[in-house]
């Protein structure tokens, strides 16, 4: 199935010609001091993953395991990508409606801000489960 998304300003453009994995919620410090709440997003194969306008992502290295890209014109969120790895985290409000996609669980719950309430019903840990 392919898919397609774009940042708010649609500088950056992305099609995805493969699986997309479940969208899964983030609540640690760095994930809500950027998004202003939580960081939800999906993981792709960076192989499947097509990007039109590269020149407009900047990428911030939060940390010496993973970058955090972003458009450098409407300062959109966009990935969270770990360093080395086949795969890259997409901002799940990225993608074009109806995207198909579901949240799957909430990671570093024990981080969240202390202004909401997570009450979707959906499985919450306090770290990034193993079994994830």
């Amino acid at each position: 199935m392919m898919r397609t998304g774009q940042c708010l300003c649609g500088s950056v453009r992305l099609k995805i010609n493969g699986e997309v994995g479940p969208v899964i919620a983030c609540h640690c410090s760095q994930c809500r001091r950027q998004t202003g709440l939580y960081f939800a997003s999906a993981d792709v194969q960076r192989a499947d993953l097509t990007i039109e306008g590269e020149a407009f992502i900047s990428w911030y290295h939060a940390s010496d395991k993973a970058a955090r890209g972003f458009c450098n014109r409407c300062g959109s969120a966009l990935f969270w990508a770990a360093v080395g790895s086949p795969k890259i985290s997409v901002m799940a409000g990225l993608f074009d409606q109806p995207s198909g996609l579901l949240m799957d669980h909430h990671i570093y719950c024990r981080d969240k801000g202390d202004f909401y309430v997570i009450a979707d019903g959906l499985p919450q840990y306090d770290t990034y489960p193993q079994q994830a």
